[in-house]
């Protein structure tokens, strides 16, 4: 019997052209994130290129509010823009009820909203300090 080798029109090539337009997908999803959760006032919003150092996501957004009702609604803004702007649910969402750190996933973003206490002591940011931060001022022009 003689084995038929099929060749695939995939190349190396295909698949850098392919994550590199992944890549600019999840960075535009997470700028979503970060210009809803501005929309509801939320404070020192970071934006973390993880892609390179985890495999649990692409981008991290980290987003501090002030109250308990604040840190809902943020997570609350985040969920209604993104459905419009994407079609997109989180694939779960954690600690809605207790208010002060929510979590929501989306795959290849997560967004971390959290209350001053939780920022500081967790500091997601020196966790990951490793990973790349993205400008959100700069990527977000004033007048947008």
């Amino acid at each position: 019997m003689s084995e038929t080798l099929k060749i695939s029109a995939f190349s190396p090539s295909t698949a850098v052209a392919a994550n590199a337009e992944e890549e600019a997908t999840s960075q535009q999803l997470a700028l979503t994130i970060a210009r809803a959760a501005e929309d509801r006032k939320g404070g020192d919003i970071v934006l973390l290129r993880v892609s390179g150092v985890s495999y649990l996501a692409d981008y991290f957004a980290i987003i501090t509010g002030f109250s308990k009702v604040q840190v809902r609604a943020i997570a609350q803004v985040i969920q209604e823009q993104v459905a419009q702007e994407w079609q997109r649910q989180p694939l779960r969402v954690e600690g809605q009820a207790e208010g002060s750190w929510v979590l929501a996933d989306y795959g290849d973003v997560i967004v971390h909203i959290m209350m001053p206490q939780e920022r500081e002591f967790y500091n997601l940011e020196a966790f990951w300090g490793h990973a790349e931060q993205i400008d959100f001022a700069a990527s977000n022009p004033v007048g947008e």
